[in-house]
């Protein structure tokens, strides 16, 4: 109870003075080698003031438990995990299905392949192997390194978006991956060797969640450009 009045208190201080307080985003990694500093320093360098607290996998799976979601506003995924048990499916789906705000990045549409719920939560199923989604079978998903992608502003009016020309960036893109219907699109590319739809939003029980394809490497982390979709999709997820 104490807790939860000190952060009602922080929340309408916040609202007196005309700012939305810095939202705390939970970073989840795990399964997949990344840049720990140009990665960290993407998320201190956004455009909007935010705390963050990365946390690897399997141990992050507890910080999905009821009696830590109040530590957190909004969860961004950026790992390829693919180990789940029943119990920490259960807590993960429930604590996004129940209220807190996603943002899903690059290869974590690559993570959980044997957990069939996990599609409906990000919007999007890369295949390391033949597989079949609502009675459609798919063949592997493949990928290409260090490729100029131009990314399309599909929507140029939706929150995650507004404001952001469409640009290019070397990156690494996904190639017949899965993309569910139903989804909201707001960035599309033409780039060969890519699925033409690379970042969607779409709702999840009583939670908004955006999925951005993009994202692999440095160069990605250090795009001006991509920091802003990743700042405008946190502020989306939680607060518009």
């Amino acid at each position: 109870m104490k807790n939860t009045i000190f952060l009602l208190l922080i929340m309408l201080s916040g609202i007196a003075s005309g700012q939305s307080p810095a939202p705390r985003v939970l970073v989840i990694t795990g399964g997949h080698d990344y840049n720990i500093s140009a990665f960290n320093g993407m998320f201190d360098s956004l455009p909007g003031k935010i705390t963050h607290r990365v946390a690897e996998l399997p141990g992050a799976f507890d910080l999905f438990k009821k009696e830590h979601r109040d530590e957190y506003d909004v969860v961004v995924f950026y790992h390829m995990w693919q180990d789940i048990t029943a119990e920490q499916a259960a807590d993960l789906s429930a604590c996004i299905k129940e209220g807190k705000p996603l943002v899903v990045l690059h290869h974590s549409i690559c993570a959980f392949d044997d957990w069939d719920e996990y599609v409906n939560i990000t919007g999007g199923r890369y295949f390391h192997r033949k597989d079949t989604i609502d009675g459609h079978i798919y063949g592997e998903s493949s990928y290409q390194h260090d490729v100029p992608v131009h990314l399309v502003v599909k929507d140029k009016n939706h929150p995650v978006t507004r404001g952001i020309p469409d640009f290019t960036m070397v990156d690494e893109t996904y190639d017949n991956f899965y993309v569910q219907p139903g989804i909201i699109t707001l960035i599309t590319t033409d780039t060969p060797g890519s699925t033409g739809i690379i970042g969607w939003t779409k709702q999840y029980g009583k939670a908004r969640v955006v999925t951005l394809q993009s994202g692999h490497n440095e160069i990605a982390f250090r795009n001006a450009n991509f920091r802003r979709l990743l700042w405008q999709a946190i502020q989306f997820t939680i607060y518009d």
